[in-house]
């Protein structure tokens, strides 16, 4: 029971980093059409953590499948294949020539991406709480035999 808690507690800290990956992109895209920042740097900040963000988001997803945590594992599947296509295809990165061309497409899938890992932290954050209180039921149950 003690893998099972030490499991649930990983997958909140890779999707905490997730959710900040997710906000510190939407915000660098907001400040870019805040004119806050200029193109090039915000392309270069986004472009930084993009490939980051998607090795880690394979990684929970393939933990979701070698540990038979079904439900989550199909509930990652749909975003790690739409990241596997951009990185396929070569549209991973975003231009500095045409970033302000495709803003509000970037900025809708970014706010979408938010979303599904906020829904995603909720899921985790509810398993966190129910191993380590199943952890706690049976580590009470052991010492009272």
């Amino acid at each position: 029971m003690a893998w099972d808690l030490i499991f649930w507690v990983i997958c909140f800290f890779i999707n905490i980093a997730l959710l900040a990956s997710s906000f510190y992109q939407l915000i660098s895209l907001s400040d870019l059409e805040a004119d806050h920042l200029n193109p090039f740097e915000a392309t270069t900040r986004i472009n930084s953590i993009v490939l980051p963000e998607f090795l880690v988001q394979g990684f929970l997803c393939l933990s979701f499948l070698l540990t038979w945590h079904w439900f989550m594992f199909l509930f990652t599947v749909p975003i790690t294949a739409y990241h596997l296509m951009l990185y396929l295809n070569q549209k991973h990165l975003l231009d500095v020539t045409e970033i302000f061309r495709d803003l509000n497409t970037e900025k809708k899938y970014r706010f979408v991406k938010l979303a599904i890992y906020l829904l995603l932290f909720t899921v985790v954050l509810f398993r966190l709480v129910i191993s380590a209180f199943n952890s706690l039921h049976d580590e009470v149950d052991v010492h009272t035999y």
